[in-house]
């Protein structure tokens, strides 16, 4: 596969993802697509770290450096998502004991 082909690939996740979370009422299967595009956003940079190797600058960073810039990248992202689902399924926790319910619309009495 090409770059083009992983870049198709993970917009159409990407879309997918952005769709369902804003389509669906039902917060688990938003928290869900939230992580759909994640997981489209981490493709498409492990796929331009691996075909897009920038060259060697100057300043005495080596290649190495160069190329695990993706995945170093795809690493945060995996963090702040896992981090993202924590604090949403402590939402939902909160919604089932509250409300006996998960679909956002009920979210909005919890601003009060």
């Amino acid at each position: 596969m090409d770059l083009q082909q992983f870049l198709i690939i993970g917009a159409i996740l990407f879309f997918i993802g952005l769709f369902g979370s804003f389509t669906k009422k039902n917060t688990i299967v938003v928290l869900m697509c939230i992580e759909l595009m994640f997981n489209a956003v981490n493709l498409t940079a492990v796929a331009m770290s691996r075909y897009l190797v920038p060259y060697s600058s100057g300043n005495g960073a080596s290649i190495v450096d160069s190329i695990l810039t993706g995945q170093i990248f795809s690493i945060f992202i995996i963090t702040i998502a896992a981090a993202e689902i924590a604090i949403g399924l402590a939402i939902v926790i909160v919604l089932v004991r509250n409300y006996k319910s998960v679909f956002i619309s009920d979210a909005k009495e919890l601003k009060h």
